[in-house]
């Protein structure tokens, strides 16, 4: 069907989360909530059929997701839900197809990540290894980029040997045909979706700096707003690199004013993550404002030493604009070190209309890019500042630079017998990117940030498989919940194990508007975990990565099996879950 701009855009706003009302009754009336973003039966049959339940889990400490104390508790599931929740011992095991016994260990909702980044991961292997062995169910992905819809500009046609690239040129031109190939093939987690800022930019306007013209806003309202019919959960927007960060504030508002028409949400990278941290959260708040959205902030974080103590400012004007009735929350991953390119280092000119290897090799353009990066360290959003180069840790480069990984932007240096900014260009214009670690943030901020009632947690790490891995990583990508949970939860006492699993739970599916998750919870979708309390931790260190955690023994998705002790079984039941918008898709 044919729309016009106006038939796209101008759609009634619809209530925060889903009719939050509607939905509390619903629960406190022992029924089933149906809806858009649910799949699967539509009514709770507390006695299957065939008089018994497919898995009977028992013996286990129920964390239930809300925050409330744990409890002991016995849980039934029939095909993908949670029908029976009973005491120990009065669900009758000889009723289950599958008995789980949980003794010893606790039973929770499975984690649901806010910040994956297992796009294309999840194209090429649908096991999803090192998610699961962290007890995460559901991936949710989009800062900044998503793999469609895609329009070609002055970067030209993709690069033939770039297969994802291929494809999404030729085969996705919605937003969700990348989600749908992923379903389809076959996934043991659920998959979810931001649609990316960049993404919604890049189509409009390829890589040029400067405001849209009204045609190109009208252009990203559109695909914006087609996006959330398609499912997306808002927008995502990273403004730190470009193309996304030559977006400006009005033109965040427009995408936005879009986003809340469907009950999305505007979550963001900030702008600036170190000096210009206040500067950037005002600009999120005031988006939230003027487009009247849910805010949220990816990775909060003060990075830099001379910037540690800027943390608590930006608590504090988080809760100031909550108390001024704005709904602005935030997301955190669990260590001091960050991780991203090695183009994170140059200044966000030097991109500009996708001349980046072309300034990167001229000599005056190179000459300002080295002048840029070693002058004031808060000129711009500089990770190689931030952590300095001798705590930027070189992770990922090809096999003729195989040498390089491990080894820190100072010995690249000292190597290369040039001055480190000399040395990153030359390594640039080598490999066109590298993966980094910048190590800038602190212990006491990581400590303080989980404390926050508003916090959730995002890996910021896609699923990797050990068994195939190559070069180096960011321990998030194997350890970001069990670490919480062993570190934070059992040996420090920052936060309570309730809390904790409130934070990677329902706090985020209730964030996103993904209905009927993120709870064990009669009626609710089965995604659980079961874990060992005393023996849940991370392996994964920075110098060896690649190194599955413990103390998962169980996980299901949708009510099936994806591991059982320890060991992961060959389903694949995972789904894309659509949000709020998709309730008002037309074809």
């Amino acid at each position: 069907m044919t729309r016009t701009l106006q038939e796209t855009v101008s759609k009634p706003r619809l209530m925060p989360r889903g009719d939050t009302v509607r939905r509390w009754l619903t629960i406190l009336a022992g029924t089933v909530l149906t809806g858009a973003c649910a799949s699967g039966p539509g009514a709770l049959d507390p006695a299957p059929s065939g008089g018994g339940w497919d898995v009977l889990i028992t013996g286990g400490r129920l964390v239930d997701g809300t925050g409330n104390p744990w409890r002991w508790a016995d849980v039934a599931i029939a095909g993908d839900r949670i029908v029976r929740i009973g005491a120990p011992g009065a669900l009758d095991p000889a009723r289950a197809g599958r008995v789980i016994d949980a003794s010893g260990r606790v039973v929770a909702p499975g984690f649901a990540d806010l910040n994956g980044q297992s796009d294309e991961a999840l194209l090429a292997d649908g096991r999803a290894v090192s998610k699961l062995y962290m007890g995460v169910t559901t991936e949710i992905m989009g800062e900044s980029n998503t793999p469609a819809p895609w329009k070609a500009y002055n970067d030209g046609p993709p690069d033939p040997n770039d297969t994802t690239a291929v494809r999404r040129a030729v085969e996705w031109d919605r937003f969700g045909g990348w989600l749908e190939e992923i379903e389809t093939g076959g996934v043991a987690v659920n998959v979810a979706s931001f649609i990316g800022g960049t993404t919604v930019r890049r189509y409009a306007m390829g890589f040029r700096e400067g405001a849209p013209s009204p045609a190109e806003l009208d252009t990203m309202r559109a695909v914006t707003a087609r996006a959330m019919e398609d499912g997306a959960l808002g927008v995502a927007t990273a403004l730190i690199y470009p193309p996304g960060a030559y977006a400006g504030t009005d033109e965040l508002v427009e995408i936005s004013e879009v986003v809340a028409n469907y009950g999305g949400v505007y979550i963001t990278h900030l702008r600036s993550e170190s000096y210009g941290l206040m500067t950037a959260l005002d600009e999120a708040v005031e988006i939230g404002r003027r487009a009247s959205v849910p805010v949220e902030i990816y990775h909060l974080k003060a990075a830099g030493t001379e910037n540690w103590d800027r943390l608590d400012d930006a608590i504090a004007r988080i809760d100031a604009a909550r108390a001024e009735g704005l709904d602005v929350q935030a997301a955190m991953y669990p260590y001091t070190a960050a991780s991203t390119s090695l183009q994170a280092c140059l200044p966000p000119w030097a991109s500009a209309d996708g001349l980046l290897r072309d300034n990167l090799s001229d000599p005056e353009s190179r000459a300002r890019i080295v002048a840029d990066m070693t002058g004031p360290p808060d000129a711009y959003e500089n990770w190689c500042r931030l952590s300095t180069p001798e705590g930027a840790l070189i992770v990922g480069v090809s096999s003729a630079n195989a040498d390089l990984i491990g080894a820190t932007l100072d010995e690249l240096a000292e190597r290369r017998g040039k001055p480190w900014a000399e040395a990153v260009i030359d390594l640039l214009i080598e490999e066109g990117n590298a993966g980094m670690v910048y190590f800038a943030m602190s212990d006491d901020n990581v400590r303080e940030k989980l404390r926050q009632p508003w916090i959730k947690i995002g890996s910021d790490a896609g699923a990797r498989d050990p068994a195939t891995a190559t070069g180096m990583t960011h321990p998030r990508a194997y350890g970001t919940y069990p670490r919480i949970l062993g570190l934070y939860v059992r040996d420090e006492g920052v936060i309570g194990l309730e809390d904790a699993v409130r934070k990677m739970t329902s706090a985020v599916m209730d964030r996103v508007g993904l209905e009927a998750r993120g709870l064990v919870r009669e009626g609710y979708f089965a995604d659980i975990v079961v874990f060992d309390p005393e023996t849940i931790d991370e392996v994964t260190t920075y110098t060896d990565p690649h190194q599955l955690s413990t103390g998962v023994s169980h996980v299901l998705v949708n009510g099936v099996p994806v591991m059982l002790d320890g060991e992961l079984t060959d389903a694949r039941p995972g789904r894309f879950l659509r949000g709020p918008g998709a309730a008002v898709r037309r074809d």
